[in-house]
């Protein structure tokens, strides 16, 4: 574990690759405590402009002299071996410490973290949980994979406390965290060039769940979820779902064409009341359930949780309404896997809108290479169906995996290698009432900016 000296006697804390969502969060986060932050990165983003504006020294290209200073330095394990910054920081003896333990040193801090984990909408349940939470007045810290417009960002320092913490399964990265609760939202089969087998997630799951120190919130209804926590013991196991054994049972559902949905939740039986949630589709009702199981377990009044629900419309890149050019609704999601691919879609096409554009792009050659045919059913769901090279990120492509593999399994649809030639297409071609949703946990944000231009 990350030595907590260290950063109770640095000043200048350096991050190499200080754009990355895994990094924004804590930068946020050290900022609030007082700490000098600089930071370096290849390409210039939203985040960046955020984090300058911020007063944060930022260094676009990444060089040994930009470490200068530094008592600490943070780096993400996509930075490769071969990355000026990182050979000058491991040449140095300045203390090096990967962002995800760092991450885990800063949970064990709280006396009450808990911690969101599950392959599929966590960002959206911990900014959930993170609205409801602050304007109940409870004041957490906060570290959210997206962008939560409450907070201004992705993290921050509260004064309780309580900590809510985005756990990802990437890696194993989770199990550096100490979650006091630990809510499982789901379990399906991703990272694979890592985990090998789903039996393998499940079990890194189990293992997540065994470290919580108060209580476990796991998904009833997944069959993945349960086994994860099968054998779990010294803790009590809420559930959430549809199903009626489950705590946190949600019921008379009532979906509008637009995003609102309202429904009762039901705690043991017992209702407590009607709620409503101005984001679209059924998982995010489940994602509710759980949000609301974790504020009252945080000791949050429920009538307060229950108008602060209504006020939340959504973290950053999670189905984020962009703008709507000559009557085309432009929007944004961080939708990659096919799961979530899915899910984003079925909610739009519940929507009244003319067609549904799906403007994908892959992330990783080898989660497009392991879930290709799942990517394609999950794409299919669209009435349009653009996609843009794979962006390979961490990864080279060993293997041959391209596109144009993908699109020969979409009837109708295209793909280009430029995002200026995607968005010309759509937007040459989108009507009025149509509904253009970029799809990708990479920068196809960018395309969705292209086409509002257009």
């Amino acid at each position: 574990m990350f030595d907590g000296k260290i950063l109770k006697n640095a000043k200048h804390i350096h991050f190499i690759g200080i754009g990355g969502s895994g990094m924004f969060p804590i930068v946020q986060i050290l900022h609030g405590q007082g700490y000098h932050i600089t930071g370096s990165d290849n390409n210039e983003t939203d985040t960046l402009a955020f984090e300058r504006d911020m007063g944060i020294e930022i260094f676009l290209g990444q060089r040994a002299e930009n470490i200068k200073g530094a008592d600490l330095i943070v780096y993400t394990i996509a930075i490769m071996d071969d990355n000026p910054e990182l050979i000058a920081a491991r040449e140095s003896r300045v203390p090096l410490v990967e962002r995800a333990e760092l991450l885990g040193y800063l949970t064990s801090l709280y006396e009450n973290c808990i911690c969101v984990c599950g392959t599929h909408g966590k960002t959206t349940t911990t900014a959930m949980l993170t609205q409801v939470l602050m304007q109940s007045g409870l004041d957490p810290t906060v570290f959210i994979g997206g962008k939560l417009p409450l907070i201004g960002g992705s993290g921050r320092t509260g004064k309780s406390e309580h900590m809510v913490c985005e756990a990802c399964e990437f890696k194993d990265h989770f199990l550096q965290l100490f979650p006091d609760v630990a809510v499982i939202l789901n379990v399906d089969a991703d990272h694979l060039e890592y985990f090998k087998t789903l039996d393998n997630i499940i079990k890194s799951f189990h293992r997540f769940a065994q470290m919580a120190t108060k209580a476990v919130i796991v998904n009833g209804d997944d069959v993945n979820s349960m086994k994860a926590v099968e054998g779990v013991c010294g803790k009590p196991i809420v559930t959430f779902g549809w199903g009626e054994k489950n705590d946190y049972r949600p019921a008379d559902l009532v979906m509008s064409r637009g995003a609102q949905s309202t429904f009762t939740l039901y705690e043991r039986g017992q209702s407590l009341g009607t709620f409503t949630l101005n984001i679209p589709g059924r998982h995010n009702v489940l994602n509710a359930a759980a949000a609301v199981a974790a504020a009252r377990m945080a000791g949050a009044p429920l009538e307060e949780i229950r108008a602060h629900l209504a006020e939340f419309h959504g973290a950053g890149r999670r189905f984020e309404i962009l703008g709507r050019p000559r009557g085309v609704t432009i929007a944004d999601d961080y939708a990659h896997h096919p799961a979530e691919i899915a899910a984003t879609l079925k909610a739009a096409k519940e929507m009244p809108f003319q067609k549904v554009w799906a403007v994908f792009q892959p992330f990783t050659y080898s989660r497009t290479k392991i879930l290709m045919d799942d990517f394609a059913k999950a794409l299919s769901i669209a009435d349009e169906v653009v996609m843009s090279e794979i962006m390979g990120s961490r990864e080279k492509n060993t293997e041959g995996v391209y596109t144009s593999q993908l699109a020969e399994k979409i009837p109708g649809s295209v793909w280009f290698p430029t995002f200026q030639e995607m968005a010309d297409y759509v937007m040459g071609r989108a009507g009025e009432g149509d509904l253009v949703i970029t799809l990708g946990c990479g920068d196809v944000y960018k395309c969705a900016k292209l086409m509002l231009n257009k």
